[in-house]
């Protein structure tokens, strides 16, 4: 899945990924562009390619292997902390939304 991009080239690289969490803004610019978006990832290509599958027999193996790759180790906490952050912030806004509303309404 990816996330956190930050210009609308970066979505269009991983076009035929599965799943893809692009910002309101991202989403209206590639909606508004003309440009085409080619698919660039796909089953079969990724089968082309010579990279050895990596499996793992344990969690212990799993983690270890983790912990000593610094970019997804510290990329995963940031995101998970941003997202939490941005959780916070929906909340509040939800709440506000409830509390002016009610006011409006006199409730």
């Amino acid at each position: 899945m990816g996330a956190s991009f930050r210009n609308a080239g970066e979505i269009r690289e991983l076009a035929g990924c599965d799943f893809l969490t692009i910002s309101p803004t991202l989403l209206s610019e590639l909606a508004a562009s003309k440009e085409p978006i080619e698919q660039k990832l796909s089953k079969e290509g990724a089968q082309k390619l010579d990279i050895p599958k990596t499996s793992f027999q344990d969690e212990k193996k799993f983690r270890w292997e983790l912990n000593e790759d610094a970019m997804a180790t510290e990329k995963l906490s940031e995101g998970i902390r941003k997202f939490a952050e941005d959780c916070v912030k929906m909340e509040k806004l939800i709440r506000d939304k409830i509390s002016s509303g009610s006011k409006a309404n006199g409730i």
